[in-house]
Order: C-alpha cells, then sequence, then structure tokens
C-alpha cells in the first residue's frame, strides 16, 4: 500500500484530465483535429494498460488507484462514444454506444453491489474483458481518427473494431453474470 500521490495514481490523473483536451481537439475546425484526438485518445488509452501493471510493480497499489483506475476507463470509453455518435448519430453507431455504455453501467453496478456482500473476488477481470478492451480502445482511436491511412479506411475498420468490441462486451458481461449467478439467486453458501 501507499499514499495517494504515486505514479500509478498520477497517470489514472493524466488520463482523466487529457479528456477535456480530446474533447476540444475534436470539435476544433482545423483538419488535424480529428487526427489529433484521434491520436491522443490512443495514448489515453495505451496508458490505461500502464498504471496497474505500474501499481504493482512498484508495490503502489492504493485504495485510490483501486477507485480512479476504473472510474478513469469508463470515462475515457463514454467520453469517445459520446464525441463519436455527435457527428455519426446513425442507428449502429447509436446501438453500438448504447451497449457497450449500459454494459458499463452494469457492470459498475454489479461489483457495487458484489463488494457490499463480500463477494467482490468472484469478479475478477476476465481475459474476455481484457482483450475486449484492447479491441475497443483501437477501435474507438480509429473512429476519432476518422481519416483514410494510406489508403485504408480507417474509419470503418475502427468501427468494425468497435462493434465486435460490443459483441466482446456482451460477452464479457454473460461471465460477470454467470460468476455472480449464486450471489444473483441468493445462494451465497454454495
Amino acid at each position: 500500500m501507499s499514499g495517494p500521490y504515486t505514479i500509478p495514481n498520477l497517470l489514472t490523473g493524466l488520463r482523466i484530465a487529457l479528456l477535456p483536451v480530446i474533447v476540444v481537439l475534436f470539435y476544433l475546425p482545423y483538419h488535424w483535429s480529428d487526427i489529433a484526438s484521434g491520436l491522443l485518445f490512443a495514448v489515453v488509452g495505451i496508458t490505461d494498460a500502464f498504471d496497474g501493471y505500474l501499481a504493482r510493480k512498484l508495490g503502489q497499489v492504493s485504495p485510490l488507484g483501486a477507485f480512479l483506475d476504473p472510474v478513469a476507463d469508463k470515462l475515457i470509453v463514454v467520453t469517445a462514444l459520446v464525441l463519436i455518435v455527435s457527428k455519426d448519430p446513425v442507428w449502429y453507431v447509436t446501438l453500438t454506444a448504447a451497449v457497450i455504455i449500459g454494459r458499463e453501467i452494469a457492470i459498475s453496478a454489479l461489483r457495487e453491489w458484489m463488494s457490499e456482500i463480500g463477494a467482490r473476488h468472484k469478479m475478477q477481470v476476465s481475459g474476455v474483458a481484457k482483450f475486449k478492451t484492447i479491441v475497443q480502445i483501437t477501435g474507438l482511436s480509429m473512429m476519432l481518427f476518422r481519416e483514410d491511412l494510406l489508403g485504408l479506411p480507417i474509419y470503418d475498420i475502427g468501427l468494425v473494431l468497435t462493434v465486435l468490441a460490443a459483441v466482446l462486451t456482451l460477452w464479457s458481461l454473460v461471465t460477470y453474470v454467470v460468476a455472480a449467478g449464486p450471489e444473483l439467486r441468493g445462494n451465497r453458501g454454495t
């Protein structure tokens, strides 16, 4: 355990602090603003992989970090989805965003409830959820970037990855609900 001003906590705080910058970049009326917001979002997404790793590696795990990291993750994803839907409000983009945001809300509520009943340990992050996060951050970064690159339709590739992330989101939701099944059914002793 360590205090609040650790390298991992500062990195998580930086991720949160950069969200308004991403929003401003996204709406600037310059040809490079989408590219800049997509690249900055990618950097923010990549740092997500490091804060937890650094916390464990440096022995700087803290209650504040355990709280802030998932909050930052959800803020980052929700902000990106809102931005993307604001520029491309077609049904399939909106539905994808609703699925991902809905899952995030459901999992947060389930984790909180499992903590209250002393069963939080059953809600460990699954391999599917980790893979989903990678696909999701990559897809959202590409959708924010919006511009074709080397002849590749970056936005369209990002959309496919984000839809795949939504499918993986539902899959990981099911795995969490199954893990919490006994508690949800009231069979906490079995």
